[in-house]
């Protein structure tokens, strides 16, 4: 509590001193309305509805791992001069609604992206300690990402109903291109056999809802440390027994253990994007459409 005090003054500090900028709060000098999200999955959807009448800054820093992030002041003032915060839930920002609170913006409108989402709750208890009841990893699931870009069409339309049709718009154009993107491989899974591939952490489970798939994550395996003996022989006889010929690794995950493994049982070792942060210069659609063609050739050898 003591220093969520104490990040609710520095704040306060910091916003008092932005507001001598010469602009209110919500709005840049050039009038677009100002946007703060958690990190990059959440700014891709908001740029994607706002267009050119938005500006988003981003609260985690790119490289920065989202689950072990622990806000500064310096991080959360932004929250004093935006109209809009978007957080994905689920308890992937344990940090957001205290935020929000020290941020003391009575303007600010808060949109936890999840809401309505058909939630997954998380079994192992690592992952349970690590997020809580649900796994968090929506916004790599196209489905769940459709509700997310409309919740925070609401809420920017809501900021700003003057150019509604334009959001809305925006918003539609989006979504058909998740819908698109999400049919066509729907028809390519479901033509395969082979359902289950292995990842270095399991943040697959939304995906795999959307296409009748199975992950088996590495972490799941063993959490922490080199595996045992028994612990990687468990994990060979999986890789063999389902044929796999690929395993996923994280942008910003350790490699190790994935390569311990591809090199057990022939396979070779793929990088997938989570969009935690801004990676190779793609947009959201771009990686997706990586992530799934990657999955896809490897479940089709």
């Amino acid at each position: 509590m003591k220093k969520w005090t104490a990040l609710a003054v520095c704040i306060c500090i910091i916003c008092s001193l932005a507001a001598c900028g010469g602009y209110g709060a919500g709005n840049t000098d050039s009038g677009k309305l100002k946007i703060s999200v958690s990190f990059n999955a959440m700014k891709e959807f908001a740029q994607a509805v706002g267009g050119d009448k938005v500006e988003v800054s981003v609260i985690i820093p790119d490289g920065t791992e989202p689950h072990d992030f622990e806000p500064k002041a310096r991080d959360l003032a932004g929250l004093g001069e935006a109209k809009v915060f978007i957080y994905n839930g689920l308890g992937m920002e344990p940090w957001a609604k205290e935020a929000v609170s020290a941020a003391g913006n009575d303007e600010l409108i808060t949109v936890d992206a999840s809401t309505g989402v058909e939630k997954i709750k998380n079994t192992d208890s690592e992952a349970v300690r690590e997020h809580g009841q649900y796994d968090p990893h929506i916004w790599l699931s196209l489905k769940c990402a459709q509700k997310e870009v409309s919740n925070i069409k609401n809420a920017i339309v809501m900021a700003d109903p003057s150019n509604k049709d334009y959001y809305e718009r925006n918003c539609s154009e989006y979504i058909s291109k998740l819908e698109s993107l999400y049919s066509e491989y729907s028809e390519k899974f479901s033509a395969l056999n082979k359902k289950s591939f292995v990842t270095g952490h399991a943040a697959f489970a939304y995906l795999c809802r959307d296409f009748g798939l199975i992950q088996n994550s590495v972490e799941d395996t063993f959490a922490e440390g080199e595996p045992s003996a028994s612990q990687l022989a468990e994990l060979v006889e999986y890789c063999r027994n389902n044929d796999v010929t690929a395993v996923f690794a994280e942008e910003m995950a350790s490699p190790e253990i994935s390569e311990t493994l591809a090199k057990e049982v022939g396979a070779k070792v793929e990088t997938v994007y989570t969009i935690e942060s801004s990676e190779d210069g793609r947009t959201y659609l771009e990686r997706m459409e990586e992530n799934l063609r990657r999955i896809y050739e490897s479940l089709s050898q």
